[in-house]
């Protein structure tokens, strides 16, 4: 694929954000233009699988050719509404049978599997979309923008909140300056319940017997062997696990900072810092040698010079969680105009104003008086889910491909390896894939597949 430039770059996102029709940046044209596409779901239940299958069985040019999911009951509970969709648990048997019969696979499992699985499907020529935070591993997504990339298949990163009405404006804002250049961003995801999905203690000292239903060497698949336990990690608490999961900073950042990388067209930090973990968990060997944190504060230092939407040679980006709030004096600025502060939400600083934005949401302004000045942009309606079927069915490109999302995904988990290595300032070599100031922080790039697993 040839190499973009910043400028190309930073005018494919403010466009695809805003939802303008684009050249393909070097993507091959789909094979079945005006015809339909042969899709697989690979994960059909748990959090989002029925959700993404039953979005992209909404598109009308869609035939939902094959089904996977390694718990045959979630399996047949999905096929009921699919009578014609071909069945299969072993998703590598489902890529080798199906063949040409497939275009396109989405991938809706726990992340330490998404790599295997999207690499084997891009290599085959087949459109990858992939929830987020797309993969477990930085060295990981890495290897999978590339795999994409080299085939020339289309791609989507699972960040439906992106094709919102609202980021897209965010993004449109931000682009055209209406608070100036942005100094500082300010992300957070306090969302109350988060303990339901990331386990406290370290992992079980007993097992139960898999159910029947359940191929539990499967669903380990690249994970290190472990016994099954009840509610423990299948079907919604994995997250919360280092073998299976990526944190509550994982599996929301992306959300969250989709929509600041889209408008100020960053690229790759140059460092990366956890500057306040949960202590409990920085106390306890057992809890962090099995278990993600339920709080910690990253700071990321992105370059600044030739970006001519970022004030000084630097921006901060700051990401609180769980325990770890915003600042008071930030907070103030939305609370003398709001009843609270968003759970959930990006707060870009700029040289004449604030702008919030927060998740799900629409952009307010501060000082208010900003609302009155400026003029609401006409975004057209989009589907996530339906616009990358339209990519793969030769229509425009997707509004999160990974040449644009992979690297964003590449700066988030890179924050979970700063969150493992507290109060380290890690500097980041991006051409070079290296943390070059701290080797057991580099080593955490990637991991050690179980045998049999390598792809």
């Amino acid at each position: 694929m040839p190499r973009t430039t910043r400028r190309q770059f930073v005018q494919s996102t403010a466009a695809i954000a805003a939802g303008v029709s684009l050249p393909r940046l070097g993507f091959a044209q789909a094979a079945n233009l005006n015809s339909r596409l042969s899709h697989a779901c690979i994960g059909v239940g748990g959090m989002m699988g029925g959700y993404d299958l039953g979005q992209m069985a909404g598109h009308e040019r869609v035939n939902i050719t094959a089904l996977c999911d390694v718990d045959r009951n979630i399996l047949s509970a999905a096929a009921a509404n699919f009578p014609d969709a071909r069945l299969y648990t072993d998703w590598r048997e489902m890529l080798d049978r199906e063949g040409d019969r497939i275009d396109s696979v989405n991938i809706t499992v726990p992340d330490h599997m998404h790599a295997a699985i999207g690499l084997s499907a891009a290599k085959r020529g087949k459109h990858v979309y992939c929830q987020k935070p797309m993969c477990h591993d930085v060295a990981e997504v890495r290897a999978l923008t590339q795999a994409v990339a080299d085939a020339g298949v289309c791609s989507q990163l699972g960040t439906q909140h992106a094709s919102g009405t609202g980021d897209r404006m965010g993004v449109h804002f931000i682009r055209q300056g209406a608070i100036g250049k942005i100094s500082r961003v300010v992300l957070c995801s306090n969302r109350s319940g988060i303990e339901a999905y990331r386990p406290l203690g370290p992992r079980p000292d007993h097992n139960d017997p898999v159910p029947e239903h359940l191929d539990w060497d499967l669903w380990l698949g690249t994970a290190p062997q472990r016994p099954y336990v009840n509610s423990i990690y299948h079907v919604h608490r994995w997250r919360g696990w280092l073998d299976f999961g990526t944190g509550w900073l994982g599996d929301i950042g992306c959300h969250i900072f989709d929509a600041p990388w889209k408008a100020l067209g960053l690229t790759a930090p140059t460092s990366v810092v956890a500057e306040d973990v949960q202590q409990s968990w920085i106390d306890s060997p057992e809890r962090r040698a099995d278990t993600w944190p339920q709080g910690q504060h990253v700071v990321w230092t992105f370059p600044g010079q030739g970006n001519d939407l970022i004030a000084g040679d630097s921006l901060r980006v700051d990401w609180y969680d769980g325990e770890f709030y915003p600042p008071d004096d930030l907070r103030a600025v939305v609370l003398e105009h709001e009843p609270s502060y968003p759970e959930e939400a990006s707060l870009f600083i700029g040289e004449t104003g604030i702008m919030l934005l927060r998740h799900g949401g629409y952009p307010t302004f501060y000082p208010r008086e900003l609302m009155n000045e400026l003029e609401r942009p006409e975004l057209p309606a989009m589907n996530h889910y339906h616009r990358f079927i339209d990519a793969c069915l030769g229509g425009e490109d997707s509004n999160s491909p990974f040449h644009i999302t992979g690297p964003m995904a590449e700066a988030i988990l890179l924050g979970t390896v700063a969150v493992r290595n507290p109060g380290q300032t890690l500097q980041w070599d991006r051409d070079r894939l290296a943390i070059t100031n701290n080797d057991t922080a580099q080593r955490m790039l990637t991991r050690e597949y179980r045998p049999g697993w390598l792809v």
